[in-house]
C-alpha cells in the first residue's frame, strides 16, 4: 500500500464531512496516496457491500477519481403497446412484483400509459427493479418536503429516472448515495433560505440558479451570512445579483469561511495603503477627515 504526506483542499475536507461517511473518507485518503481502486476492497478491510457504498458515494460528491459515464441511447426511446404491458405482466415475476410496489407507494392503480412508462425504466433505461422502487420512494419524499401532500406522477418520475441513468446511478448503492447526497443539499438549501428570511414559499428558478451557485462555492453559513448583511445594509434589502457579486469576489480569492472572510476583509486597498503612508507626516484634523473618507468609500462599496 502506497503512503505519502496528504493535503486535502477544504473542498474535499467539507465535501467530507457533509456526507457523514468514515468508509468514504477512508477510500478517498487510500485513493489519494495513489493506490489502485480495484485494491482498495481488501487493502482497507472492507466487505464489498461497504467498498461500493463508499465508492458510491464518492461518486456523487464528484470524488472518485474515475468517473463513471453513462451513454445514453441515441435512439429515441420505443413507443410500448398495450400488448408490450401484457406481456410484461405474463412473462416477468420481476416487472408483476415491481408494478404492485409502486403501486402500494403511489397508494393507487396504475394505468396503461403509466405501466408503459414503467415499462421503459427498466427495458429502455435498464434501471434494476429495486432502483426503481427506491426511485418512485424518493420522488414521493420530495414532493412531501416541499409541502404537497399528493403523490408524484408518472411523468414526474420519468424525468428523475433519466437524470439517475445519465449519471450512471444503476445499484442500490449508488442510489442511496445519490439520495443522500440530494438530501444533504435539500437541507443546505432549506437552511440558506432560513438565513436569508425566506419563508412561506418555495425559491423561483431565477433564485434557485443562485443558491445553488452558492452552495456549490462552499461557503459556510457565516460566510453568507456576512454577504447577506452586507447586502442589506448596502442596498436595503436582499438583492440577489448583488449578493451574487459579493460571493463571486470572495470566490476569486478563495475565501470561502467567515474566518476568511475576515482576515481578507482587513487587508488595506493600494489606495488606503498609500493614504496610510502619508498619514505620518499630517496633523490630528487631517488624519480624522481621510478616515471619516474612507469609512464612507467603504460603506458605498
Amino acid at each position: 500500500m502506497n503512503t505519502k504526506d496528504l493535503t486535502l483542499s477544504q473542498t474535499e475536507i467539507h465535501k467530507l464531512l457533509s456526507a457523514g461517511s468514515g468508509d468514504a473518507a477512508l477510500l478517498h485518503l487510500y485513493l489519494q496516496c495513489g493506490n489502485a481502486p480495484r485494491e482498495a476492497e481488501a487493502a482497507l478491510g472492507m466487505s464489498q457491500a461497504r467498498y461500493s457504498c463508499a465508492a458510491a458515494t464518492l461518486r456523487q460528491l464528484g470524488l472518485w477519481p474515475e468517473e463513471s459515464v453513462y451513454l445514453r441511447p441515441a435512439q429515441q426511446p420505443p413507443q410500448y403497446t398495450e400488448e408490450d404491458v401484457t406481456q410484461a405482466m405474463n412473462r416477468s415475476e420481476e416487472f408483476r412484483l415491481l408494478v404492485g410496489e409502486v403501486q402500494r407507494t403511489l397508494g393507487r392503480i396504475l394505468t396503461t400509459e403509466e405501466l408503459k412508462i414503467l415499462l421503459s425504466f427498466r427495458n429502455y433505461l435498464d434501471l434494476p427493479a429495486e432502483v426503481v422502487s427506491m426511485l418512485v420512494c424518493y420522488c414521493k419524499e420530495r414532493l412531501r418536503r416541499k409541502g404537497s401532500n399528493r403523490n408524484p406522477s408518472l411523468r414526474t418520475i420519468e424525468k428523475e429516472a433519466y437524470a439517475w441513468a445519465e449519471h450512471g446511478i444503476n445499484t442500490l448503492e449508488e442510489a442511496a448515495a445519490y439520495m443522500q447526497a440530494q438530501n444533504a443539499r435539500y437541507t443546505r438549501t432549506a437552511n440558506l433560505m432560513k438565513l436569508l428570511q425566506i419563508s412561506g414559499r418555495s425559491l423561483t428558478p431565477a433564485e434557485d440558479r443562485y443558491a445553488q451557485a452558492w452552495l456549490d462555492m462552499d461557503f459556510d453559513s457565516q460566510a453568507l451570512q456576512m454577504a447577506y448583511e452586507k447586502t442589506c445594509l448596502n442596498t436595503g434589502g436582499l438583492k440577489w445579483p448583488y449578493m451574487n457579486k459579493i460571493l463571486q469576489s470572495w470566490h476569486q480569492q478563495n475565501l470561502h469561511t467567515g474566518a476568511q472572510i475576515q482576515a481578507g476583509d482587513k487587508k488595506p486597498t493600494p489606495q488606503a495603503q498609500r493614504v496610510q503612508a502619508g498619514t505620518a507626516a499630517l496633523g490630528q484634523m487631517e488624519r480624522e477627515a481621510i478616515a471619516r473618507m474612507l469609512r464612507e468609500q467603504e460603506q458605498e462599496g
